[in-house]
């Protein structure tokens, strides 16, 4: 391997996965949440620069190719592994969640069993689009869980829905100027709509994947 700058940025990616979930481990949230989601965004900007880089100082090379998609998987497996956990495992949640990790865990096995015909399942445009969707719907995410539980410490032990009434009562002040329901409840909401998003555009690249892999799947190929 060449240590060019873009495969450093892509291994600092690589690593950056598991240090998000190590976030939790080490300080308590919601400053794991921001130190998190800190994380993740910068891996996530990396993304875009060391392909950028690789193609404009034509420092393209095999370990950069085949290293980039797996530190994209990683990132996003662990982050929605992170997410689900404290978010109560939503049910709106876990069902694009299931559809993404089974889609990565799909295609990843069908390029390791095409071997040297893996080329006909090279990354495609939407493929790229279906990534940046999944970390942006993410980041949004992170963003709800830290704004959910510093909320939590505002409310001092109080339910949402009890709060809200001494809002509405005068006898309590708006959290963060997002109304009675938080801040939490608005980003939490855009993460939702956006992980589905990105899950139906995994589902789609999944299936053209799928579908280009047919004919080398039957028997005599």
């Amino acid at each position: 391997m060449i240590w060019t700058i873009p495969n450093t940025l892509t291994i600092l990616r690589l690593l950056a996965a598991p240090g998000v979930a190590i976030m939790f481990l080490y300080f308590h949230r919601p400053w794991a949440d921001w130190f998190a989601l800190t994380l993740f965004i910068g891996a996530a900007i990396t993304d875009w620069f060391d392909g950028y880089l690789a193609r404009l100082w034509k420092q393209e090379s095999r370990f950069g190719a085949m290293l980039d998609p797996i530190a994209d998987k990683a990132m996003v497996v662990i982050a929605i592994m992170v997410i689900t956990g404290y978010s109560g495992m939503n049910p709106w949640l876990i069902l694009p969640a299931t559809v993404i990790l089974f889609r990565e865990v799909f295609v990843s096995g069908l390029r390791e069993y095409l071997g040297g015909k893996g080329p006909i399942l090279k990354v495609t445009q939407l493929a790229k689009w279906k990534t940046t969707a999944q970390m942006v719907a993410i980041a949004v995410l992170f963003l709800g869980t830290g704004l959910e539980h510093q909320e939590g410490i505002m409310r001092q032990g109080l339910t949402v829905q009890e709060y809200s009434d001494l809002v509405s009562q005068g006898l309590a002040d708006p959290i963060r100027s997002c109304g009675a329901r938080g801040c939490s409840s608005y980003a939490t909401l855009v993460g939702l709509v956006l992980i589905w998003i990105a899950a139906a555009l995994t589902f789609v690249t999944g299936w053209e994947y799928f579908r280009k892999s047919l004919p080398y799947l039957r028997d005599g190929q």
